[in-house]
Formats: C-alpha cells, structure tokens, sequence
C-alpha cells in the first residue's frame, strides 16, 4: 500500500466508512511508515481504532456468551417469569444487581438470568423469549454515567442491540430480527425509566 492509498483509506476510516480488512490494512502500513504514522496521530483516530477493536472483541464475546447459553442447562442459574425473583437473585453475585423489567404483555417473555463472563468480568444476563427466540441482555456496571443511544449492530449473523444509561452498559444479543430487538431495547429503556422516576 503506498502512501497516496493510506491517506484516502484514513479518511474512509475516520468517517466510518471502512471495513475491517482495509482498516487492518491501514494499520499495518502505518506502523511501518513514520509520515502515515504522523498523520494517524494528527488526526487522533489512534484512539477511534483502538476503541473499533474493542468494540469488536466485546461483541465476539457476547456473541459466543449468547451462544453458550443456548447449550442445554444454560440458559438460566435462576428460572423465573416473576421480576421480583430474578432481580434480588443478582444481589451480592455482583457489584450492582441489573435492573429487570417484566415485558410479558409487551410480548418478551422473561424467563429468569444468569451470571455470565464478558471482557473478563462477572456480568447479569436477563434471558427474554420472543416466540422461539432468546434475548439475552447483558448488564455490566461502568464507571461512566454518561447516556449513550442505543444502536443496533449485526455481527456473526446476530444482532445486537447496545446503550449505555445510568452507569450500566446493557447488550442485547438474539437472532430476532434487528427491529424487533430494537423495539425490545426501546421497551426495556423505557420501563428502567419509569421505574427510575416512580
């Protein structure tokens, strides 16, 4: 790759426009040429394919966490349609217990939680059923507090639905359709709000 490609494949990458392939390709002629290397820094996207890694490494693992649930026995370590089994079962298991919402009438089914592992940490699943699918969320506590809007990815032939909200990361994983896994983001948001606030 020369230098004249790098630059323009920077700007894709800065814009978000960039596969993963070409963004590892950027990457690898910028650790060997000290101009390209200049320019990335210049322009601080160091940062912006550090956290893209990242992100992708986060994802993978929920996915594989999804998948593993899926094996039978587990699913859940605590089975219930009933939030006020589910919720306090998380209680002393981690640092903050998830917040569970019961959306059976919206049509998501809870059917209980786990302790699961992401990013080598001890995280809250919330297992829903829509029809024959499984969502499960996962539920981590962060040191920010700061809201970030939910949007919706597909990686490994799952979607994902992920945001941020009062010092917890939330990821929902199912092969529900991306819509349909938004609405229940958007409902179980809404629901955490109200209870928040009432």
């Amino acid at each position: 790759m020369t230098c004249d490609e790098a630059e323009v494949l920077l700007n894709a990458l800065i814009d978000g426009e960039l596969d993963a392939g070409h963004a590892r390709e950027v990457e690898q002629h910028v650790a060997g040429c000290q101009r390209c290397a200049a320019t990335l820094a210049a322009t601080g996207l160091v940062a912006i394919v550090l956290r893209n890694d990242d992100v992708e490494r986060i994802q993978s693992e929920v996915v594989s966490a999804h998948l593993r649930s899926l094996q039978a026995g587990h699913l859940t370590d605590v089975l219930s349609t009933d939030q006020h089994t589910v919720k306090p079962w998380f209680n002393g298991k981690l640092d903050v217990a998830p917040p569970v919402v019961d959306l059976t009438s919206q049509g998501y089914t809870l059917i209980g939680g786990r302790l699961d592992y992401v990013d080598a940490r001890a995280v809250g699943a919330i297992v829903y059923r829509r029809r024959l699918h499984v969502i499960n969320l996962f539920v981590t506590q962060t040191a920010s507090t700061e809201h970030r809007s939910a949007r919706t990815e597909t990686f490994q032939g799952f979607n994902i639905r992920t945001w941020s909200d009062g010092g917890l990361n939330y990821w929902a994983v199912s092969d529900l359709a991306a819509d349909e896994l938004a609405e229940f983001g958007d409902k179980f948001q809404a629901a955490t709000r109200g209870n928040a606030s009432g």
